[in-house]
């Protein structure tokens, strides 16, 4: 038995997010059914992470194994693989490498670091629909910074998790934050060892209410010392978001 990592990526807009769903479709059931029909054998993939509906990747690891005694085969040539794979795949999802790992590489619990960027523009653009936020309010951007800032001296956000979710614990660690202006766009970075169901929208949404001065920098740190979502924002919308990178030791490729 093999294991091999795909990096991918995709726009979000026209699926229910990367998880298999019962009623709807997803990035995941699209890679499994184009890796199943290169194989003709069902190929189910892990992936480094879930991406809410209409949430945008630009990098994204998932990983299979490949049993080449059921195959008849002794190896696969992983530049094949990567150009066969876009052919099946759909337009709006493309692979851009694959790797052999060792076997005990796991692209979701191997991941050291994620990071992810939320795009805004403040006027009416038709080439970023579904691609960025649309807002309109003015915006003080250094306080925003200095709330986002205000990330790394925390590690438990449950104020900005979903509730019921699966997870044991809320704490991650923030090691970049930051707002900057981009081709007549505001991208907010943020990079962290994991990341809660929701939470960089909900911090999204949050720093907006502190950029329109709805919110002071002490009302942002208040929010998260008190580990209840309801005290903050609403979560910005799923298209603005794309997972950009995610890390991984070196020996998960060189092993």
């Amino acid at each position: 038995m093999s294991r091999y990592f795909i990096e991918l990526k995709y726009d979000g807009t026209n699926y229910h997010g990367w998880q298999i769903q019962n009623n709807a479709n997803s990035v995941q059931a699209e890679v499994n059914k184009a890796l199943s029909t290169l194989f003709q054998t069902e190929i189910m993939v892990m992936g480094a992470g879930r991406t809410d509906t209409g949430v945008h990747a630009q990098q994204l690891f998932a990983h299979f194994d490949l049993s080449f005694d059921k195959l008849r085969m002794t190896n696969i040539n992983t530049n094949q693989l990567v150009f066969k794979l876009n052919t099946l795949l759909p337009a709006d999802i493309s692979c851009s490498s694959a790797s052999e790992v060792n076997a005990e590489a796991h692209s979701r619990f191997s991941a050291t670091a994620r990071t992810y960027e939320y795009w805004i523009t403040p006027t009416k653009n038709p080439f970023l629909i579904n691609k960025a936020y649309y807002f309109t309010k003015a915006l003080d951007i250094d306080l925003m910074n200095k709330a986002a800032e205000t990330l790394k001296k925390h590690t438990d956000f449950s104020c900005f998790s979903k509730s019921n979710t699966d997870t044991h614990t809320n704490n991650c660690d923030i090691t970049f934050a930051q707002w900057q202006q981009a081709d007549n766009k505001l991208i907010f970075t943020i990079s962290a060892d994991r990341f809660l169901r929701n939470m960089v929208r909900a911090i999204v949404g949050t720093l907006l209410d502190v950029g329109t001065k709805k919110n002071s920098l002490e009302d942002f740190n208040q929010i998260i010392l008190s580990k209840n979502r309801s005290n903050a924002g609403t979560s910005a919308p799923a298209h603005g978001l794309y997972l950009t990178e995610v890390k991984y030791p070196k020996e998960v490729f060189n092993g």
